[in-house]
Formats: structure tokens, C-alpha cells, sequence
């Protein structure tokens, strides 16, 4: 049975490229009016549009560095959209960053765009949705925040407090029936990590140690995070969804 999201407003951050790009794309062909943010990458995103010019699909530019630029973005979306009824916190940054080397700019900024960023995204939200009593709020956080990633601890750190975070809501927001869940992907094949995949010897490595011997693609990711937001979920909440095929197995 096709999963419907005919009448439902929903927010993909971070959503004119890769796992976000997937969302954008599986949210509107379901029939959900669909909007989502990006900063830097322009290009991608009125692409990302005009594929899909057939939905109400709408793009918005936010840094997340920035707290005006998130509010302002979201204030938009809700005057052309109404209450967001399904929220999927997903944008974020990788960067290498060796502990002794590493900068402050460096840890603050990857903070403060996927930790901080979903923190205010949520708080502005959450309000209609107490008020509708209704509402899905999805985490898009990694297995880096459960077995934790050498010389990307900052990265690791904000999955981490991300999951925390979601399970923490969980238990505050359920009694107003609104789920609060994460998916951890593993790898995946998105722009995002196309400079280490350009090391074959590496990926070999990668796919070795994943017993369904695969990456996974973007939509991999993308349609667990539809079921998490389909009513077929109402019943879960506070979870980590793990999209690994099998490389990480967290109890």
C-alpha cells in the first residue's frame, strides 16, 4: 500500500542535495505539500525544483549558522505553507577535524548547524503542533553518534547529543501525540562524502565490513524516514532507525 501525505505540510532541512534531496523528492511524489531549506548550494536546489515541478515543492535559502536566518526561513514557510505537520531536521555538515589541529570556528560552526539548528527549528515548530496535537519530528543522525568516528569528533558529538535530544523530546512531547524519532544512517553515497569515496582501495574496505555487501543510495535513507512519518509509526517514538545494512548493530 502507497504511504499518502495528501493534505500535510512538511519541512526537509538541508534538502537540495543528497539524503535531503531523496526526502524533498519522496515527500512530494507522496503528495505532501513539501518545502526545504538550503545555504550554499543554489544550483542543486531549483534543479532539485524543476524536477519536481509537477508537486508543491518550494525551496527556501537559510544559513544555519544563523539564528535570524532560520526564524525568518521559518516565519516563510509558514505563511505559504500553514503549520508544518511533519519536521525533518536534517541539515548538517562533515568536516575532518584532528583534535590538535582542530579550531574553536571549527567545533562552534558544526554545532551550531546540526545541533543548534534542529534545536531551533523544533522549538519553533513545536508549538502548532501541541496546539494540532499532531506532529512527526525526524532526526536524520548517523552511526557516527552511537560508535563515535575518529578525527571527526565534533561531527560525532553533534549525532550524539542529536539523539539525546530526539529521545528526550519523545518523552516530553508525547502526551500532545506527536512522535519524535531518528534514523542513523551509515555510509552513504551522497556529495557529501564523494572525496573519500574517491578512494576505490577505501570503499572495498567500506563495503567489506557491511554484511549486505552495499552503500547504501540516498533513498535508502529517505524512505525509512517516510515511514517514520506515516501513521504506520504512530506508535513509535523516542527510536534510533538504523541505516547501516547491518555494519553498526546498536541494541
Amino acid at each position: 500500500m502507497k504511504i499518502s501525505f495528501e493534505g500535510k505540510n512538511v519541512l526537509i532541512t538541508g534538502g537540495s542535495r543528497g539524503i535531503g534531496a531523496a526526502c524533498v523528492k519522496i515527500f512530494a511524489e507522496s503528495g505532501a505539500n513539501t518545502a526545504f531549506t538550503y545555504a550554499r548550494y543554489e544550483k542543486a536546489a531549483m534543479a532539485l525544483l524543476e524536477s519536481l515541478s509537477d508537486f508543491n515543492v518550494k525551496a527556501y535559502r537559510a544559513d544555519f549558522l544563523y539564528e535570524n536566518e532560520i526564524i525568518d526561513c521559518a516565519k516563510s514557510v509558514v505563511a505559504d505553507f500553514g503549520d508544518i505537520d511533519i519536521l525533518v531536521n536534517n541539515a548538517g555538515v562533515r568536516t575532518y577535524g584532528e583534535i590538535e589541529s582542530m579550531s574553536l570556528t571549527t567545533w562552534e560552526e558544526t554545532i551550531k548547524i546540526n545541533l543548534t539548528g534542529s534545536f531551533l527549528t523544533t522549538k519553533f515548530f513545536v508549538s502548532s503542533m501541541k496546539k494540532k496535537r499532531y506532529g512527526k519530528i525526524i532526526f536524520v543522525s548517523s552511526t557516527a553518534g552511537q560508535r563515535v568516528e575518529a578525527y571527526h569528533s565534533h561531527y560525532a558529538a553533534t549525532k550524539g547529543a542529536m539523539i539525546s535530544f530526539a529521545k528526550s523530546l519523545a518523552s516530553e512531547l508525547g502526551e500532545y501525540n506527536i512522535n519524535v524519532n531518528c534514523v542513523a544512517p551509515g555510509w552513504v553515497y551522497t556529495d557529501m562524502n564523494n572525496e573519500v569515496f574517491n578512494d576505490k582501495n577505501f570503499v572495498e574496505k567500506i563495503i567489506d565490513g557491511i554484511p549486505l555487501k552495499r552503500i547504501a543510495a540516498a533513498d535508502d535513507v529517505a524512505a525509512p524516514i517516510l515511514f517514520l512519518a506515516s501513521d504506520y509509526a504512530r506508535h513509535i517514538t523516542g527510536e534510533v532507525l538504523n541505516i547501516n545494512g547491518g555494519s553498526v548493530l546498536c541494541g
